[in-house]
């Protein structure tokens, strides 16, 4: 396993000695999920944080009619888990399933409680993690509200420049709260002014 990723991650935050990287990298579980599989159904008890070594996830709920809601996805050097539940204890709100064959290094709730016993400064990369996601989510809450559909496509590229070659059009029209027509025309209108510029 090619550990200078998440590494990497971690080090955006914390330093760590060399005997402290050895120690975090002894709790994390390697697994590879096929493609459509899914990771975490709502109901169950959320007890892993993973992080994404290639491929992508994503976080999402389906209402009554059936519909799917995407709230999150997560791809090549990103953390992803229902926090509601990994966090509470309580049943997963979230379904998180694998958009394509993603390999993902998993940290469970009780290592994650060895770790902060250990390396105490993990506590601080974890509060940081959990801090900017909420950050991202209040922001992405409130560009629904405000800004256009086709701005928030833009956002969205430039936030997930890998997504759009491996997720079908209709899984990031959810993501934006618009219909999968909206967005193809949105897309055609872009590549238009792309062509005359």
């Amino acid at each position: 396993m090619d550990s200078s990723l998440i590494l990497k991650n971690v080090a955006r935050y914390i330093d760590l000695t060399p005997e402290e990287s050895d120690f975090f990298m002894s709790l994390l579980e390697p697994k590879l999920l096929e493609r459509k599989k899914i990771y975490l159904r709502v109901g169950e008890i959320c007890n892993y944080s993973a992080y994404v070594l290639s491929g992508a996830l994503k976080s999402y709920t389906v209402d009554a009619q059936g519909k799917e809601h995407i709230l999150s996805f997560a791809t090549r050097d990103w953390w992803i888990a229902d926090l509601y539940s990994l966090l509470s204890r309580k049943p997963a709100i979230l379904n998180i399933e694998a958009i394509d064959n993603t390999e993902v290094l998993l940290l469970s709730r009780r290592n994650q409680q060895i770790l902060y016993d250990r390396v105490p400064k993990f506590e601080r990369f974890f509060r940081i993690i959990v801090e900017n996601a909420l950050v991202a989510n209040q922001q992405r809450l409130i560009d629904n509200m405000s800004i256009a559909a086709e701005e928030r496509y833009l956002n969205f590229i430039k936030k997930y420049p890998d997504i759009p070659a491996c997720v079908p059009q209709r899984s990031i029209a959810s993501y934006l709260g618009i219909t999968p027509e909206f967005l193809s025309k949105i897309r055609a209108r872009l590549a238009k002014k792309e062509k005359m510029s």
